[in-house]
């Protein structure tokens, strides 16, 4: 009777015995990133992480995708990038309240279970994980048939960090005067994509990414799947004396800078305190795409915005030789909270 159940399910669509060789395939490559404290092993209903001596802990949690630089992924069949993009992206997300990462939770949907691609994705994803002393500390693979097209999958992960309350960044002690530095990306990160599939004609055909563009010095496939940089061991020794942060994330500049500056405030912007890696002038000349919009939807080289006073900008500048004077924090005077001159 139950041989015939797991062959009835197999038919459905969904394979039992995959899913347990996946276990197998990533048990080792998960127990690797533990920390300490986590007192659980994987398989259990729950995980389970003990939390440190804090004085007056606050947990910061968040949840992010990929996005369709999933589609890049599996027209190149390379998974082991995407999975780094994710726990980067998330780490990076709660660093702008000053928070260290704990652990990390993964979801991984499928249309058909394949346990060495699922394995490369996890691998990825411990690997960044070990780099930035973060547990990967449980998840969840799906096998959904009907739901995804073969080869298709969706991976989103959930993130909780700690940060005494005193430590907390806000935002709300930044000033009219005080230096926005900007941090290099490694590209596009994971925003934008759905436009550069537009642009440049990529749907279920690998063709386009295989073209090799001069300025780019690869395949564009390549440039497109670099993965997301994680900024939290360049910037945990100042986050003492940070005011703020905003990750370039979806909305690029003009979205996700207001989302630190207080009431009355904007970040002036100089467009020319950096260069934008190529890639983006590529995109947009090949779309026709106003400025405006570029800054918009993408990071334009900078994937991580640092508000502070001159003396510690000073300092990060030092310490970090790829962090940027961009512009300076000034009073508003309309509605505009992002000038980019």
């Amino acid at each position: 009777m139950k041989s015939r159940h797991r062959g009835a399910y197999a038919q459905a669509g969904v394979d039992i015995s995959a899913a347990d060789k996946t276990k197998d395939l990533i048990k080792e490559i998960v127990r690797a990133t533990f920390r300490p404290e986590v007192l659980t092993d994987i398989g259990h209903f729950g995980a389970f992480f003990k939390l440190g001596q804090y004085q007056d802990p606050v947990l910061v949690s968040s949840s992010d995708g990929v996005g369709t630089k999933l589609k890049i992924a599996v027209l190149m069949d390379k998974h082991d990038t995407v999975g780094m993009d994710l726990v980067n992206h998330c780490v990076n997300d709660i660093l702008c309240c000053g928070a260290h990462p704990l652990f990390m939770l993964d979801y991984i949907a499928v249309g058909k279970l394949m346990p060495h691609k699922v394995a490369a994705i996890v691998q990825g994803m411990a690997q960044a994980c070990t780099d930035a002393g973060c547990a990967l500390i449980g998840g969840e693979t799906a096998e959904m048939p009907g739901m995804y097209r073969a080869g298709d999958y969706d991976l989103v992960g959930f993130i909780v960090g700690v940060v005494e309350k005193n430590r907390v960044i806000k935002g709300d002690k930044i000033a009219g005067g005080d230096a926005v530095l900007g941090l290099p990306s490694s590209g596009l990160h994971t925003n934008g994509y759905s436009l550069v599939r537009k642009v440049f004609g990529i749907e279920r055909d690998a063709i386009p990414l295989k073209m090799i563009y001069p300025e780019l010095g690869r395949t564009l496939g390549e440039e497109l799947l670099q993965p997301h940089r994680c900024y939290y061991n360049d910037l945990k020794p100042f986050l003492g004396v940070i005011k703020g942060m905003a990750h370039m994330t979806g909305g690029g500049f003009v979205g996700n800078i207001p989302r630190i500056l207080p009431q009355g405030l904007s970040a002036e912007i100089d467009r020319c305190s950096w260069q934008a890696p190529p890639i983006f002038e590529l995109i947009r000349k090949q779309g026709s795409i106003k400025d405006a919009e570029m800054f918009r939807v993408f990071n334009m080289g900078i994937g991580m915005v640092v508000i502070c006073g001159q003396n510690t900008a000073e300092k990060i500048m030092a310490a970090l030789p790829g962090a940027k004077l961009i512009g300076k924090v000034v009073r508003a005077d309309g509605s505009e909270r992002v000038i980019i001159q």
